[in-house]
């Protein structure tokens, strides 16, 4: 029970963080000329925050003309989610309808803290607690955003841009251990914010991507893993 209450407790601290970052995105939608509704409509349907906020970016900048590049920048942003879903498949388990449902949960957040856990039991635990309670809160506060950005003045002067970012930076923290992990980190942080002046909104997140995956696949200042150390057959490999 010790394990389950540390759990539900790091996955309820990243809804809290994570959800504050929605009043942020429903200030700026409404300031970038959506409606209250469109704004809302976009956090149900779309629900990833980077895609929504390269969307809305990208919108502000151009306006109706600008909208089919709003549209590309929010997939590309979200084309990360279709790895993430690949590695929470197994993780879900179920069937086909219990997957597709897991699919609109599937967030960076959600991700982190289940595979940050051991037990494929507390994993779970980790992915609906913080997918579906995120879903949940990120929702009202881009209602409440939406309503009340006017009065709430600039998002980020109170440091709400921020948020999410902190939340997700205290779960990759613990995990950067070992030289590779750090310098994938180190690699991909600085690739995308070389690109980020450059490139279109999304782009930068995927180069960043493709360096991270290089890295690893090569195994770069990473030790080699030795027989003993192979997971046996049947058997997941602690992450």
């Amino acid at each position: 029970m010790t394990a389950e209450r540390e759990v539900w407790r790091e996955a309820l601290g990243v809804v809290l963080a994570t959800s504050a970052y929605g009043v942020s995105f429903g200030a700026l939608a409404v300031a970038s000329g959506l409606d209250v509704w469109q704004t809302c409509v976009l956090s149900l349907l779309m629900f990833t925050g980077g895609s929504q906020f390269a969307f809305v970016g990208v919108f502000t900048a151009g306006g109706l003309a600008a909208l089919p590049s709003a549209i590309a920048s929010a997939a590309l942003l979200g084309v990360r989610n279709v790895a993430y879903g690949m590695r929470m498949s197994p993780i879900v388990g179920g069937g086909p309808g219990r997957k597709a449902m897991a699919a609109h949960f599937t967030i960076d957040e959600s991700t982190a803290v289940a595979i940050s856990q051991s037990d494929p039991r507390l994993r779970q635990i980790g992915f609906w607690v913080t997918g579906v309670g995120i879903f949940v809160g990120w929702n009202i506060t881009t209602l409440v955003g939406a309503l009340v950005g006017d009065v709430l003045g600039d998002p980020k002067t109170w440091g709400l841009d921020a948020a999410a970012a902190a939340a997700f930076l205290a779960l990759l923290w613990p995990r950067l251990r070992q030289r590779q992990a750090i310098a994938v980190g180190v690699a991909a942080a600085v690739v995308a914010a070389a690109f980020t002046p450059f490139l279109m909104p999304g782009l930068p997140v995927l180069v960043a991507a493709v360096v991270a995956i290089a890295v690893g696949w090569f195994n770069w200042l990473g030790r080699p893993v030795s027989p003993a150390e192979e997971p046996l057959d049947g058997a997941e490999a602690p992450s």
